[in-house]
């Protein structure tokens, strides 16, 4: 397989001897798309110089002149020397280029961006902006990386997001959007703006008949409710695998990602602390309350340095 990426490079200006951040994404961007079209999440893959233009080759196989090369364990090596930008791009997104999930749903990664003390929003739901540009530059890379991103309606309500790729190279992705009991209003971005589809979760009984409370460009697939009246995350990830979708970027709000955390459904949880302190507000993490710390959850954790944030990148295995 051979995939032509064109590099963008003033005329007369020569090729840079290292690699730099523009670089990297692309290749990340490349790799990810490749993982998709061949199913491959592991295995050689390397991408190379072209000599003759400004460009570089994705192609099966290790190469003599490899600039990047991705590496079995997720990871990645160079040829030619990264630039400290591109390096931490590698570092952070190339493990979640190769990953596809498992036993019947997608890979799910998990994010929310909070003050020192634990708040995502302020009582009345601000939260526009907790962390800062570093941080907001990211969940678009994320949102580039993934197949779909997910939000729960009280973002949906507050916020009113966009879900697209805007301040980053990429496509958007599959917008989703859970709301049990169909209440958001039409006007929303998600269903208004056109510039990606939007899927809306329902419980059954909201499904039929849509009538004027989604707009009619999204579609609404129905759920069985449980007994909180919510959406059980396993059911809305399987559904989700049944339309292809390898990787799902659970965005927001805490409600939502405290649930699939809850439903053992997230794979990965990335949290970015701002230093700021609110001192009231909505919480990030709401679980049920437990008895001692033997039962508290332990993830594999990396410090990721987002301007003046830092974000804990939390993987959970089994």
């Amino acid at each position: 397989m051979r995939i032509e990426l064109e590099a963008a490079r003033p005329p007369g200006v020569a090729r840079r001897p290292d690699v730099d951040a523009d670089t990297a994404w692309a290749a990340l961007l490349a790799v990810r798309d490749h993982t998709r079209r061949s199913g491959r999440t592991r295995g050689d893959l390397s991408l190379r110089r072209c000599d003759d233009r400004s460009g570089f080759d994705v192609l099966t196989g290790r190469a003599r002149d490899a600039i990047l090369i991705s590496t079995d364990d997720g990871g990645w090596e160079s040829a030619a020397p990264p630039d400290r930008g591109a390096a931490l791009l590698l570092d952070l997104y190339m493990p979640l280029c190769r990953e596809s999930g498992g036993d019947g749903r997608p890979y799910v990664v998990g994010h929310l961006g909070q003050s020192l003390d634990g708040r995502i929003a302020t009582v009345s739901g601000v939260s526009q902006w907790v962390t800062g540009p570093a941080d907001l530059t990211h969940t678009h890379r994320m949102r580039a990386l993934a197949d779909a991103v997910l939000v729960g309606a009280g973002t949906v309500r507050q916020d009113d997001p966009r879900l697209t790729v805007r301040r980053v190279d990429g496509r958007n992705p599959l917008r989703v959007v859970i709301d049990p009991q169909r209440r958001l209003p039409a006007d929303r971005h998600v269903f208004t703006d056109g510039n990606a589809e939007t899927l809306v979760f329902c419980g059954r009984d909201a499904a039929e008949p849509a009538g004027p409370r989604t707009a009619a460009s999204a579609q609404v697939i129905g759920l069985p409710c449980d007994q909180t009246g919510g959406l059980q995350p396993a059911a809305i990830c399987a559904a989700l695998a049944e339309r292809g979708i390898r990787l799902l970027f659970v965005e927001g709000g805490g409600v939502t990602v405290s649930r699939f955390l809850q439903a053992g459904c997230l794979d990965r949880l990335q949290v970015t602390v701002a230093p700021l302190v609110i001192g009231s507000g909505r919480p990030a993490i709401s679980l049920p309350e437990i008895a001692d710390l033997s039962r508290v959850l332990r993830p594999r954790v990396r410090h990721i340095t987002l301007g003046v944030d830092v974000m804990f990148d939390c993987v959970f295995d089994g």
